[in-house]
């Protein structure tokens, strides 16, 4: 798969939204103890934080790659946040919450650019300077993290959602990111440029399941 930027357009990644999940959000969770929570009284400030951390930082023309877990809450959560983004290229990689976009019931894949599971993306970038080739990035995207994954011998990323990693373990070994919301300073998505930053140049390393995931605690719903 290829994304194409287009001069002006800018490349975001985000994952693990849960927009309208009531267990996450702390003011009304079900779960016991604070861990695996955001800090919000309502469900409804965390929804209006959601899309307007996004909106804030994301364009109209831009593209949001987001990782999956979407929505909850039902169906209707999915059109009301799509909604409620102003950006119009957002790619999304499904989620294990994700059951309603994956059935594609109501054909609502149709409000996302693409719909994907696992996938290998080459990001082509504009040319720096008139007449300089166009930067390419390659990256192998999924929700869930790999322990391997395609070219990671070659330098190939690996960016996924799942484990809600807060921000200091953000970067995995080697060239793996999680790119979940949670763990992001500002509660926003991450731009391609902090992304390279953080793992463009670590070494590559064989790697092993990531050690720090909030599925080890018994709250998961």
């Amino acid at each position: 798969m290829k994304i194409v930027v287009n001069p002006g357009q800018r490349v975001f990644f985000t994952s693990d939204t849960h927009y309208n999940h009531t267990n996450i959000c702390r003011g009304v969770s079900s779960w016991d103890g604070a861990r695996g929570t955001r800090d919000y009284k309502t469900l409804n400030q965390m929804n209006i934080d959601l899309q307007d951390n996004i909106n804030m930082l994301v364009g109209e023309n831009d593209i949001l790659i987001h990782l999956g877990d979407w929505s909850f809450g039902g169906f209707d959560s999915i059109v009301e946040f799509r909604n409620k983004l102003n950006c119009k290229n957002i790619h999304l990689f499904l989620g294990n919450h994700d059951h309603h976009i994956l059935t594609n019931r109501g054909d609502v894949q149709d409000l996302f650019a693409s719909v994907n599971e696992q996938r290998m993306v080459t990001i082509v970038m504009p040319p720096p300077v008139k007449g300089a080739a166009c930067p390419k990035h390659r990256f192998v995207m999924s929700h869930y993290p790999l322990a391997s994954w395609q070219d990671m011998g070659q330098g190939v990323m690996h960016i996924h959602g799942h484990i809600h990693t807060p921000h200091q373990y953000k970067v995995g070994p080697g060239r793996m990111m999680d790119v979940g919301i949670d763990g992001s300073p500002d509660f926003q998505p991450y731009t391609i440029q902090q992304v390279l930053k953080l793992i463009g140049n670590r070494p590559i390393k064989s790697l092993l399941t990531h050690e720090f995931d909030h599925h080890n605690d018994a709250a998961t719903s």
